[in-house]
């Protein structure tokens, strides 16, 4: 099984930003023992703060891979065109957030990009992209 977990902006700043929100770990240390804890499975990640550049590695990733865990970050909010891109490729994609969306600032509430995906997990920390590749699984 292959799996694209993507990143959109600021997560690049995990460990540094907001560790009362988002933790103490970077997500390349992370990725590091989800693939000890999944070696039978492919990981690949890929971070930006591009919007893009997230969709380009959608595109790309979205007829190749089994399943792409996407935390869009800010982009939740605010871009139709993520959305699309979900929508138009064949990989299922969950919807990953480390925080609790609906814990935070009310525009925070709405995600654009949830109805082009199969599920969403929100506020487990990053626990949720493990789950995520339980899910897929």
């Amino acid at each position: 099984m292959k799996i694209l977990i993507i990143n959109g902006p600021n997560l690049n700043l995990l460990g540094k930003r907001e560790p009362e929100v988002y933790g103490s770990t970077s997500f390349e240390e992370f990725f590091e023992s989800l693939k000890k804890t999944f070696p039978e499975v492919e990981l690949e990640y890929f971070q930006s703060n591009v919007e893009g550049e997230l969709i380009n590695k959608i595109h790309e990733g979205g007829f190749s891979y089994d399943a792409i865990l996407l935390n869009a970050g800010g982009y939740t909010h605010t871009s139709v065109a993520i959305s699309d891109a979900i929508a138009g490729v064949t990989t299922p994609t969950l919807e990953v957030h480390i925080s609790n969306i609906y814990k935070r600032e009310e525009f925070r509430h709405k995600s654009i990009i949830s109805k082009s995906c199969v599920g969403m997990i929100s506020g487990l920390g990053l626990k949720g992209y493990e789950l995520g590749i339980r899910y897929f699984l």
